[in-house]
């Protein structure tokens, strides 16, 4: 498959005086049973350069990709014959942590609108309007939002996967440690 699945993190904003900062694409492969539902082998995100040779930090929230949140630092390599950097290894964490929902009732989008935007998240939404990618900052009370998310679930207005949960949010809900 040759398919790609990717955002634009940078809202096309500058001032004149700043130069925006470089940003690079860098393919996370996608296991097989996600791929086949993405309709594409491997996610797309944008980075930005660390002090660290083959170093990134993540700048957008993934759709797909699990384990990985805004701002996190992962490994990459080059591989010359896709022509593309390529993810190699997670290095540490952000804070933050990936949330994805699957909206299911048409008039859910607006209530799960607000209750973001209540928590101060951020959010990317796919091309079918039903996929959100949701960046919960470390500050976010995570448990209170779970709660929420959990609520809308139930009424079935919604699915939720949690992505990448950060050790502070972790933490918030009593959960073991993980892989991420």
């Amino acid at each position: 498959m040759s398919s790609e699945i990717s955002s634009d993190p940078s809202g096309g904003e500058s001032s004149p005086e700043s130069k925006p900062e470089r940003l690079y694409k860098v393919a996370f492969d996608l296991p097989d049973e996600t791929a086949d539902w993405a309709h594409a082998s491997a996610e797309r995100l944008w980075t930005g350069k660390t002090s660290v040779k083959m170093e990134v930090q993540v700048r957008n929230t993934p759709f797909y990709v699990k384990g990985i949140a805004f701002e996190d630092i992962v490994r990459v390599r080059a591989d010359h014959g896709r022509r593309e950097l390529v993810f190699e290894g997670f290095v540490s964490e952000s804070g933050h942590s990936t949330v994805r929902i699957i909206i299911k009732d048409d008039d859910a989008g607006d209530t799960v609108d607000a209750m973001l935007r209540s928590f101060e998240c951020s959010w990317e939404i796919d091309t079918t309007g039903h996929l959100w990618a949701i960046d919960v900052p470390p500050h976010v009370d995570y448990a209170s939002m779970r709660i929420s998310l959990l609520r809308l679930a139930d009424e079935g207005k919604i699915g939720i996967e949690e992505g990448a949960l950060a050790r502070t949010h972790r933490d918030g809900l009593g959960l073991p440690e993980s892989d991420r």
